[in-house]
């Protein structure tokens, strides 16, 4: 298991699209997927999930990643947990 904290710089949090994307990214690799927040652990690959973390700008949270490709998940979500934004 691998794990690592981010900070979240998008000024709008993770709300409904960021959430999709980070989403279909974490489920496209084989590997468990989970974000911590504040202690609450959700599965990375759930939206309504992910959605109830409630996170936001600045917020600090952990992701672990853990099985198959688990490194490679960890690269790529991290870097969309601290720099995701609207396009």
């Amino acid at each position: 298991m691998k794990s690592q904290t981010f900070t979240v710089l998008n000024p709008s949090g993770f709300h409904a699209r960021p959430t999709k994307i980070f989403v279909q990214t974490a489920g496209a690799f084989p590997c468990k997927v989970n974000v911590i927040k504040n202690g609450k652990k959700v599965n990375g690959k759930s939206s309504l999930s992910m959605l109830t973390l409630g996170i936001a700008q600045n917020d600090e949270v952990t992701l672990e990643t853990d099985g198959e490709q688990e490194e490679q998940a960890l690269k790529e979500l991290g870097e969309l947990l601290v720099k995701i934004y609207e396009e």
